[in-house]
């Protein structure tokens, strides 16, 4: 076993939480904003290499397949070579392969591209999300997490409206140059700002267990992102799908055997980080499942064009950021089992509601329940996040965030694989009595229904969770004047 982990001293004076989650939040508003950016760009990039939108997909399921199969190889990087040396690594490469994406003038460069970048962007937040979690002590978990709610709850939903303005006012390459900018700043604030965490003994590369995790991840992320498009009868979608399903059930037996295993499972013996990453599972497959519905609801059955569907989002990112407040002052006094079973239960509330929209609803009623959902679900983002880590051991923590970032990943691709799969099943045009195609509003009520079961699953798994197990990070610590990341951006002016 690894011994516990030591951290060099910060740089220039500067507070390791300050340094930490300046860094962190802008390589993983990056990393996540690229995730829903591209989609709108996606059209413009097949008229001009003249590829079908069937084709194109492949810009965005190259970057989901690479993701996922370098997310388990960061935990042992980041011990092995220290998070700092990683995680700057893996910024800079996402900054360079961003840039490489801007200039392509093809579809085959744009595809080995993405996936280049993928690779940098799976492993920027495990590392990252292990640096911050060594940088705050457990009874300030709670304000750690908070500082991931800007890039959480902002990325995703300004995506659709950067990208909208980018396309139509530049064109599509700037939805990737965009990075460079954030990448650079970002990169020279952690050269000399940035502390390093690491253990004593990384323990030896596990060799069948990358392989086998790359394989099992990356199969099972290609079917999830492909299945609803192609079918889930199709040859490849079930070669990719079983294949990918026999490789993670040998990981499972492999990784159990392995004295020191890439994939630690055995965290899942513990009951808390367990039932908090089933619950991240269901939430996040949820709430981003929605994420990707929403739009297109608005854009089919309202005619909106991407740029206003993306607008008509971002209430929902609101609410996440003036809940992460509240939820952030509730969560030592009542403790996370109850928060995360009201949160769920009222997202699950919101996405069924939103299963009543029509062309007639009117629209500020709509934004108003977006950001309800987004508030509740800032009450399972935080203290979920919060809870998981609380009974894990120092020296595992880069193995717990390797874990909690791999399913997220699983989570994120099986809510919009389930309801892209309900909305072929229904068929989102019908005919009506003239003859004319419209949208079917019966597909969207019956995904958004789905959304809600996938959110009361998580509610249900909420109540499995003992607050008892989390007291560790329920501590209450004197709240500072001014936020960790807000007093690093006065003290980095007063030095320059």
């Amino acid at each position: 076993m690894s011994a516990p982990d030591r951290s060099a001293p910060p740089r220039r004076g500067i507070d390791p939480k300050i340094a930490v989650g300046a860094v962190f939040v802008a390589s993983l508003f990056m990393s996540i904003m690229d995730t829903t950016i591209v989609n709108v760009a996606l059209p413009s990039i097949g008229r001009q290499f003249g590829v079908d939108p069937a084709g194109v997909g492949v810009v965005n399921v190259g970057y989901l397949v690479s993701l996922a199969v370098f997310v388990p190889l960061s935990g042992w990087l980041g011990d092995r070579f220290g998070t700092r040396r990683v995680f700057l690594a893996a910024l800079a490469f996402f900054t360079v392969t961003s840039l490489l994406c801007g200039a392509a003038d093809s579809m085959a460069q744009l595809t080995v591209y993405r996936i280049l970048q993928g690779a940098a962007g799976g492993m920027l937040t495990p590392v990252g999300m292990t640096m911050l979690f060594r940088a705050f002590p457990q009874e300030e978990r709670m304000r750690a997490t908070r500082v991931l709610m800007l890039p959480t709850a902002v990325a995703p939903a300004l995506g659709p409206v950067l990208g909208g303005w980018l396309v139509d006012g530049w064109s599509w390459h700037w939805v990737f140059i965009v990075n460079v900018p954030v990448g650079v700043a970002a990169l020279v604030f952690g050269l000399l700002f940035l502390p390093d965490y690491r253990v004593e003994r990384a323990g030896r590369f596990d060799a069948p267990g990358f392989l086998l995790s790359a394989a099992g991840f990356g199969l099972a992320m290609y079917a999830l992102a492909e299945g609803a498009g192609q079918g889930w009868g199709s040859a490849r979608i079930l070669a990719c799908g079983v294949g990918g399903l026999l490789a993670l059930a040998a990981l499972v037996v492999v990784e159990l055997r392995r004295p020191e295993p890439m994939l630690d499972l055995r965290l899942f013996r513990d009951r808390l980080f367990r039932a908090t990453n089933l619950l991240s599972l269901f939430s996040g497959a949820a709430f981003l499942g929605m994420l990707y519905l929403f739009p297109l609801l608005m854009q089919d059955a309202l005619g909106m064009d991407a740029l206003h569907s993306g607008l008509m989002v971002f209430p929902e990112a609101i609410g996440v950021m003036i809940a992460s407040q509240l939820a952030g002052r509730l969560y030592p006094r009542v403790g996370p089992r109850r928060i995360l079973a009201v949160g769920a239960t009222v997202v699950a509330l919101c996405l069924a509601l939103m299963a009543t929209i029509t062309p007639d609803s009117n629209l500020w009623a709509v934004r108003a329940l977006l950001f309800v959902t987004g508030f509740a679900m800032s009450h399972v983002f935080m203290p979920s996040q919060t809870a998981a880590f609380a009974t894990v051991p120092p020296r595992a923590t880069g193995a717990a965030s390797t874990l909690y970032n791999a399913q997220r990943q699983l989570g994120s691709a099986l809510g919009v694989a389930v309801l892209g799969t309900v909305l072929t099943a229904v068929g989102t045009v019908t005919v009506d009595a003239a003859g004319t195609p419209v949208a079917n509003l019966d597909a969207y009520r019956a995904a958004f229904l789905v959304a809600a079961g996938l959110a009361l699953v998580a509610a249900a798994v909420a109540l499995s969770v003992r607050d008892s197990d989390a007291v560790a990070t329920m501590r209450a610590v004197p709240r500072p004047a001014v936020e960790p990341v807000a007093e690093g951006v006065g003290e980095l002016a007063e030095r320059l």
